[in-house]
């Protein structure tokens, strides 16, 4: 039995790449319509960090397809610094593109999602649920997206929209190519997070998760984090 009944739509941000794209590719091969956004390298643009952009993402959505049922918030950043040299522009626009753009998005998308009893879905991290050492910004961003999560999640139960959020360790995609760690940093600390299966995440790992809690076999599950890490947080 097909897990996506209907003609059910998705909007997925940061879907570029890594494991946005990878999300839209796995909704599509289960029959999903998406349309895919970035803040370029896609046809369709979506810059988070403006609630304009947000809203027209979503009527564009909408306008083209005619509803919209599910959300993936994936847009994200995370830059390395120690937390005494933290440029606070850099903070700033960590949590504006992490926290306050997944928020934004959502609340830009809730009419439509609110129309169909829709689903979001939020891309946290394993580094919300722990201590991340060079990494402050992001950690602390993927904390309140994963508070964020529960508290909509809550909110929303009785007006039939879901909310979860995935958190994965380390993935291989161009986020984790790019990011660098100071170059005097403690090996030791960063070393403590290391899962015990000793795995790097492949995005399609990631997508079929999200994939899941998008589907009718999630259709209980709200306020849920999948933490998806090879035991790194047990």
């Amino acid at each position: 039995m097909d897990r996506f009944s209907g003609d059910q739509v998705a909007l997925v941000s940061g879907a570029a790449s890594g494991i946005g794209k990878a999300i839209a590719e796995r909704l599509r091969t289960e029959g999903v319509t998406v349309v895919a956004t970035d803040i370029g390298g896609l046809d369709d643009i979506c810059d988070v960090t403006s609630m304009d952009s947000c809203l027209s993402a979503v009527a564009t959505t909408i306008d083209r397809h005619g509803r919209l049922d599910i959300l993936a918030n994936v847009a994200g950043i995370g830059i390395s610094h120690p937390i005494g040299e933290f440029p606070v522009e850099e903070w700033r626009r960590i949590i504006d593109i992490n926290l306050t753009g997944t928020f934004q998005l959502s609340q830009a998308a809730l009419p439509a999602l609110l129309d169909g009893g829709g689903c979001i879905v939020n891309l946290a991290s394993v580094s919300g649920l722990r201590g991340s050492p060079y990494n402050a910004a992001y950690a602390a961003s993927k904390a309140a997206q994963i508070s964020l999560t529960k508290s909509m999640a809550v909110e929303l139960a009785k007006q039939g929209v879901r909310v979860n959020a995935v958190a994965p360790s380390a993935v291989d995609t161009p986020f984790l190519t790019g990011f660098s760690l100071p170059e005097y940093a403690d090996l030791g600390l960063v070393g403590r997070a290391s899962p015990p299966m000793g795995v790097v995440l492949r995005p399609e790992e990631v997508a079929a998760a999200v994939a899941y809690l998008c589907s009718g076999d999630a259709a209980s599950v709200t306020g849920t984090v999948l933490v998806i890490d090879g035991g790194a947080s047990a």
